[in-house]
């Protein structure tokens, strides 16, 4: 079994630390991923229709594909000729695709611009429960921007909570109200900030324009968290290509009051102060991807294996009933705003600029049997797919304790490689250039 206790570096904005990696596959050994295999799996994808791709588009890129997940496994630290069926949907049907569709969403914004012109960079919102895996994903897409000469930021919306101070004055005007005692719902991020932070990273368009990333200290008060001490904020510096914004309420709009007074009466303040969040957070947005859920309890799901890993690594974690408690106070907002969010989309979006992915309870863009699957494979993919923990444990992000949207689940790569070396030095040139014209094997005297 390989090592994978390490991490190679990623730019300052992922602001990321080491966790362990666990393999779900043990005894079962990956095979050697061939050009026309990948291909093939690519091909079956069940996001590249969402992209307007076409196998025939595919294989003109192929070159493109294979160095972009090249450097996923750089990243994640997994043996790019050796990966297992869940390794590969990871990144060449999840990771992969969403960073593709976000350069064409990029090479779009910069279209409108003219010659000369300043050009800002592209805020992408990205509105996903918590648990399923967003924190991981803009993590990966951010190091694809900076591994392709493309400056990127990424902010959580959780860097925008108000101060101890502000929370505590939160609480006393809203006694009794267990939906605001604690950080997470509208109501507890300071919006002000938000702008000013914003605005700013917007205006980053030249060489030589710094600034720094708010981030929040979440283990501060005993866990109520606190502003971290601006001299921990990483720095990013201009020009911008693009800004990645993530939260699991981001593109929430506020529902009629008897809907949400159905749900939870204490939501009634919590969905008045939302209707101040389109001016803060949602109009800097310009591309969306939302991340959809078929039943909120998978965040108590996600969030209690969290936990549990946490405590069985010797961290300090959560118990199952705090875990209850916790998730609770994120349900009633669930319950309220997705159904509004899927059907009509973010707050002021586009449908020419959002990209919807629906996931499984394995965080996974569900799949769908093509002819391109051979049984096997496809019912090996949906055994990986269908397991709790294929996928713990990653480099968490320094700020992450426990919040709503730590995403400490599913968000690493499984590691199920039992080949010592095997690097990336296999001559791949003679497959590509068979793929390309159409053969492969001993059809093309390979």
């Amino acid at each position: 079994m390989q090592d994978n206790s390490t991490c190679c570096n990623t730019a300052a904005s992922n602001d990321c630390r080491l966790g362990p990696l666990y393999s779900v596959f043990p005894t079962k050994r990956a095979e050697v991923s061939s050009v026309q295999d990948l291909y093939e799996f690519i091909s079956s994808g069940p996001l590249l229709s969402k992209l307007g791709l076409t196998p025939e588009k595919v294989a003109e890129s192929i070159d493109k594909w294979l160095a972009y997940g090249l450097q996923l496994c750089r990243l994640f630290q997994l043996n790019d000729l050796y990966l297992t069926v869940p390794q590969k949907a990871r990144l060449y049907h999840y990771y992969i695709p969403v960073f593709i569709w976000c350069e064409d969403q990029i090479s779009q914004h910069r279209s409108t611009f003219k010659d000369g012109e300043d050009i800002s960079p592209l805020v992408i919102g990205f509105s996903a429960p918590q648990g399923c895996g967003k924190t991981t994903l803009v993590f990966a897409l951010d190091y694809l921007f900076q591994v392709t000469g493309k400056k990127a930021a990424t902010v959580s919306i959780d860097d925008f909570y108000l101060t101890a101070e502000g929370q505590a004055k939160l609480r006393e005007e809203n006694p009794g109200n267990a939906l605001l005692e604690f950080r997470g719902n509208a109501g507890s991020h300071d919006l002000p900030f938000s702008v000013e932070t914003l605005t700013a990273l917007t205006k980053l368009t030249k060489e030589g324009m710094k600034m720094k990333l708010p981030r929040y200290d979440k283990s501060a008060y005993n866990g109520r968290g606190d502003r971290a001490d601006p001299s921990t904020w990483p720095e990013v510096e201009g020009p911008l290509t693009v800004i990645l914004l993530e939260g699991w309420m981001l593109g929430f709009k506020p529902s009629p009051i008897e809907v949400v007074k159905a749900v939870d009466l204490q939501l009634e303040t919590v969905n008045k102060n939302l209707e101040a969040y389109y001016d803060a957070w949602d109009k800097f947005i310009k591309a969306w991807i939302v991340i959809k859920i078929n039943d909120p309890s998978c965040v108590y799901q996600w969030r209690l294996q969290a936990e549990i890993a946490m405590r069985e690594a010797g961290k300090s974690g959560m118990s199952d009933e705090e875990v209850n408690d916790f998730v609770s106070r994120y349900l009633p907002a669930y319950k309220a705003y997705l159904p509004t969010l899927y059907s009509e989309g973010p707050n002021g979006s586009d449908p020419k600029h959002l990209l919807v992915i629906e996931i499984d309870e394995g965080r996974n863009p569900i799949l769908e049997r093509l002819v391109t699957h051979s049984k096997d494979e496809y019912d090996l993919l949906h055994e990986a797919r269908g397991m709790d923990d294929w996928i713990l444990y990653r480099r968490v992000w320094a700020s992450a304790t426990k919040d709503g949207d730590d995403d400490i689940s599913g968000s690493g790569i499984a590691i199920d490689n039992e080949h010592e070396g095997g690097s990336s030095c296999l001559n791949r040139d003679t497959e590509m250039a068979n793929l390309r014209f159409g053969c492969s094997g001993s059809a093309c005297g390979a």
